[in-house]
């Protein structure tokens, strides 16, 4: 018997879409179709603060922090009714997440949000996610649901996330200036030729993000094994057809499989610290994806204890993250040291590795 391989995919809509009954509609009825064919489908959902505007017939967005979150907490009353409404047609259950950076950087609330996700859609529930804006002060001063849509797609292991937006994709230049602007169909490596076609013009009021932020987005997805799309939520909408390339988009490609607990070091665990390492240490992590020993360690900066994630940097830059097995003050006595010193210098050998590889991975 053949066995049909099922996608898990995110798919991000902005506020600007969310405005629009026939674009919300329309993006449902795709969506439906898509996790009918036994696909597995999250929706990350910007607008609560939109939203919220609407329903206190604001009609300037509010500029303080505290009149934000109140306006966010109305509104994502009003945009969770909305896709239960659009969604019900289909007869297809949604249920509210609401998340906020600390649920990503605590592993344990991590893996509870995690295997909450999971079993929604083990049970053919769509999640509706959104940034928790009521108390995530740092999300709504300069964050967006770009890069949330992106920690989620890595953190659930999705095949694919989808970024909606109102353009096509990625340009050359800014569409909105220049008609005969060309479009980019397919990134290998979101390298800074990339990068500066980039624009930071949102596009929309109600939108906090640009295309810096859905590049930024697509680099924590592809560096997590997700491929992923930008593609314009006003027009062909189909799951299928961007997936298999057939709509007019750009897609970032991926070859990179790394595991839950990696992606996690990578972009959710909060950096507590750094460690400098020498070139053997370097070469080492980087070209024979080995453990990091005392004796290639060179600097330590910051105070942070057993078990926390740190960055570890060669020439100024960061070439991996990592869970260490010993404080900064352990750390500081036992590098540039053989391992066969620790005991010697600590009174105690836990480990020969200050960083084991299992717990370590490379940022390209």
């Amino acid at each position: 018997m053949n066995s049909v391989m099922k996608n898990r995919v995110v798919v991000k809509i902005g506020s600007g879409l969310v405005a629009s009954q026939d674009v919300i509609s329309k993006i449902a009825e795709e969506l439906a179709s898509f996790h009918n064919m036994k696909n597995e489908v999250i929706i990350v959902s910007s607008g609560a603060i939109a939203t919220g505007m609407l329903k206190l017939a604001l009609k300037k967005k509010p500029s303080d922090l505290p009149s934000k979150q109140a306006a966010a907490s109305v509104g994502q009353v009003g945009l969770m009714n909305k896709w239960t409404n659009v969604l019900l047609k289909y007869n297809i259950p949604v249920a509210q997440i609401l998340l906020t950076k600390n649920d990503f950087e605590d592993r344990n609330r991590y893996l509870n949000a995690r295997n909450t996700i999971l079993k929604l859609l083990s049970w053919g529930v769509i999640p509706v996610i959104n940034e928790n804006d009521t108390v995530a002060t740092e999300e709504i001063n300069f964050g967006d649901n770009d890069t949330l849509s992106a920690m989620v797609a890595s953190k659930i292991d999705a095949n694919h996330l989808i970024i909606f937006t109102d353009v096509d994709g990625l340009y050359k230049e800014n569409p909105r200036k220049n008609k005969n602007a060309e479009l980019i169909l397919e990134v290998r490596k979101i390298s800074g030729d990339i990068e500066k076609y980039a624009t930071s013009d949102a596009g929309c009021g109600f939108s906090v993000g640009g295309m810096l932020s859905k590049l930024d987005a697509a680099k924590i997805a592809t560096a997590s094994g997700v491929e992923t799309h930008i593609a314009n939520g006003k027009k062909n909408v189909c799951i299928s057809d961007i997936i298999s390339g057939r709509v007019k988009c750009t897609k970032f490609l991926t070859d990179i499989k790394i595991d839950g607990k990696k992606k996690w070091i990578a972009f959710g665990a909060s950096v507590s610290g750094k460690i400098f390492v020498d070139e053997g240490a370097a070469k080492a992590i980087l070209e024979k994806g080995k453990s990091l020993l005392p004796s290639g360690i060179t600097k330590i900066e910051g105070n942070f204890t057993k078990g926390a994630v740190v960055s570890i940097v060669h020439k100024q830059k960061e070439i991996a993250k990592g869970l260490v097995f010993y404080s900064s003050d352990e750390i500081e006595k036992i590098k540039g040291h053989k391992s066969k010193d620790i005991e010697k210098i600590l009174c105690r050998k836990d480990y020969d590795e200050v960083i084991h590889r299992d717990n370590l991975t490379v940022i390209s």
